[in-house]
């Protein structure tokens, strides 16, 4: 990390130093909840023209810290533009729905070489944060992960059984794409990285429907992979993983995969994870999503458990999942208060 790190409360955190007001930020913090979202997403035709269009892509990265004043800012962006870039014909209706991918031939028209010039947008929309957020605030990059990309993929989009994915799970050709998919990771995330974010965050938001061998070689093997290539060539660049899900092998996932955090879910025990995740690294969660939505009392008692429960270590609140579009706003600052005045104690 360059000089400039110091002075961030969230880079200070991947050193491993425990401070007394932990840095915050939340997972989809630009989004539904807020007013101003809403309208700005009404000024484009689709979504995926808003995460590519630099100076939209900026304004709605930028809008929750103006409330909040988040410790990072994450670009805003989403993880299907991997498949996207790649040659997969992807759409955002009221979700994403992507042509599945069923075969060799299938894997066979996707194209890394492309996948720089159709996210150059991007890429630019992290060169200019890099330049205009506060000197405090970082600024985080993420992808998803192969195992997530690839049941998106394969399913056509969302699905609650995963029986497609899971069937060619097996097969040599699942393999390849699973390779295909570490190389556009690894890329997305270094280019990030070399347009500015000062971390990165790797998404395995499926990771939860495989256990046992299939979640070591799906999920953790995948990921060491990338975090290899990553910091091959950015070695002191912090790297996040975030396998939802996943239980006890959360362990495993912080032993075996090279991450510098690991961020939780919300189903993980707080004193489980103090005890056996944050001794081996920074630790990022693990709020209920659903709690932010109630508010209140509820709110605060979960949001001091936390803190509380947390706070012998290096330490990032965020959620245990991202801000639901139901969200009060004012939940939200009440939050970010909350977090702040936990120092006091």
């Amino acid at each position: 990390m360059d000089a400039g790190s110091k002075t961030k409360p969230l880079l200070r955190v991947f050193s491993g130093e425990k401070l007394k007001v932990p840095p915050f930020w939340l997972m989809r913090q630009a989004g539904r909840y807020l007013p101003e979202y809403r309208e700005l997403r009404a000024s484009v035709p689709s979504f995926l023209e808003l995460c590519l269009t630099p100076e939209l892509a900026v304004e709605a990265t930028l809008q929750p810290l103006r409330r909040f004043g988040m410790d990072a800012a994450i670009v805003f962006s989403d993880i299907l533009l991997i498949p996207f870039a790649l040659g997969q014909k992807v759409e955002f209706r009221d979700g994403p729905v992507l042509t599945p991918i069923r075969s060799r031939s299938d894997i066979i028209q996707l194209d890394c070489r492309a996948m720089r010039e159709r996210l150059a947008p991007v890429y630019e929309t992290l060169h200019r944060l890099h330049h205009n957020l506060p000197p405090e605030t970082a600024l985080i990059g993420f992808a998803g992960a192969p195992w997530t990309l690839a049941t998106y993929m394969v399913e056509g989009g969302p699905s609650s059984d995963f029986a497609a994915v899971k069937a060619w799970a097996g097969e040599a050709d699942f393999t390849k794409l699973i390779e295909l998919l570490v190389e556009a990771v690894a890329a997305h995330l270094t280019a990030q990285i070399e347009a500015g974010a000062e971390a990165v965050q790797i998404f395995d938001t499926w990771a939860g429907v495989l256990d046992g061998a299939e979640l070591r070689r799906l999920v953790i093997e995948p990921t060491a992979e990338i975090i290899r290539r990553v910091k091959e060539r950015h070695p002191r660049v912090p790297v996040i993983g975030f396998p939802r899900g996943i239980g006890p092998a959360y362990a495993d996932y912080a032993r075996m995969t090279g991450v510098d955090a690991v961020s939780l879910d919300q189903t993980v025990e707080v004193a489980w994870a103090a005890r056996e995740i944050q001794s081996l690294c920074p630790v990022q969660g693990n709020l209920d999503p659903q709690v932010l939505v109630a508010g209140g009392a509820m709110l605060r008692d979960e949001a001091w458990r936390i803190l509380s429960g947390f706070a012998d270590g290096p330490f990032i609140f965020n959620l245990g999942h991202g801000v639901l579009p139901e969200t009060p706003p004012e939940h939200v600052a009440e939050l970010a208060r909350l977090i702040r005045a936990s120092g006091a104690n």
